[in-house]
């Protein structure tokens, strides 16, 4: 995968169109464009392996945003693949319908260059962690799928994304287990023991710092020593993973559920995704530095 991002962009609106074009001009690897649902579907069935990030107007003629997302989270080449959607809709009711569809990240139309530029730089690095953490599944030997018990330490994103993508052989399906895993584990490095905020992350993803400032306080003495805990038990009705961090916790409540106050931000939707993508139930415990994540084995 090429360093900067592939991306097509469907808008029936030519100027929406060369304006994206212009404002990503310096930061993707190549721009496509389609002028409605209907050329976007085809080009991305015909291609399914040539875009990183798909960027689709919700009102177009003939096949509309909704309908293509909705086609390619039936495709299994396609269905990962991160979808921003461009939109003058407001209206809760639609944000919402629009997320639970799989809509990865909102952008107001028009967009603002250095929003655009935001969103689709974290839509692409997280498909490549994505992918690369799903291809990790196909690599791990089969035998991890016969541990029953087991409690694991990591320190760094880097050894949470090996540990998941071990973790997730031990269940029913590993690449929707390994997705959930990994945002829960991340979420336990990042904002648990570095204890970066929200606010703070907004502003690290469009300053294009975030890396710099994650290693820069991992090496911090009083985070040197932090760790993650992973208890991890199958029994005969479900698979159980109990993740606690060392940090001071934060207000988990309101990260859920898909949130409408969210949807036009960077970030802030992996726990929300991990419960409702991979999970049968996640619970957060205390503070919200610990948190049991389970998987029916009856469903």
């Amino acid at each position: 995968m090429a360093s900067l991002p592939i991306v097509l962009v469907a808008d029936d609106d030519s100027i929406s169109r060369r304006l994206i074009e212009h404002n990503l001009r310096d930061s993707t690897e190549s721009i496509y464009t389609a002028q409605d649902g209907d050329e976007a579907w085809e080009m991305l069935k015909t291609a399914p392996e040539a875009f990183d990030v798909v960027i689709l107007d919700w009102l177009m003629p003939e096949r509309d945003g909704i309908e293509v997302l909705r086609l390619m989270k039936s495709h299994e080449e396609l269905q990962n693949i991160p979808v921003v959607f461009q939109t003058t809709k407001t209206d809760e009711k639609d944000i919402m319908y629009g997320l639970k569809e799989g809509v990865s990240f909102y952008l107001s139309k028009p967009c603002e260059r250095k929003n655009l530029q935001s969103v689709v730089k974290t839509a692409f690095e997280n498909y490549k962690s994505y992918k690369k953490i799903q291809e990790g599944v196909n690599d791990t030997e089969d035998v991890i799928s016969m541990m029953h018990r087991g409690n694991f330490h990591f320190k760094t994103i880097e050894e949470g994304t090996k540990l998941a993508t071990m973790l997730a052989k031990t269940t029913p399906t590993p690449k929707k287990a390994v997705l959930g895993l990994w945002e829960l584990f991340f979420n336990a490095v990042e904002h648990g023991n570095l204890g970066i905020t929200y606010n703070e992350k907004t502003k690290l993803n469009e300053s294009n710092t975030w890396k710099g400032e994650v290693k820069r306080r991992l090496n911090l003495e009083e985070n040197k020593v932090k760790y993650v805990e992973i208890d991890f038990e199958r029994k005969s009705d479900e698979i159980v993973f109990h993740i606690k961090d060392q940090g001071k916790g934060f207000d988990y409540n309101k990260y859920l559920d898909l949130s409408t106050e969210r949807a036009f931000h960077s970030h802030g939707r992996g726990i929300s995704m991990a419960r409702m993508m991979s999970f049968s139930k996640v619970e957060y415990q205390g503070n919200g530095n610990e948190v049991i994540a389970t998987i029916s084995l009856d469903q």
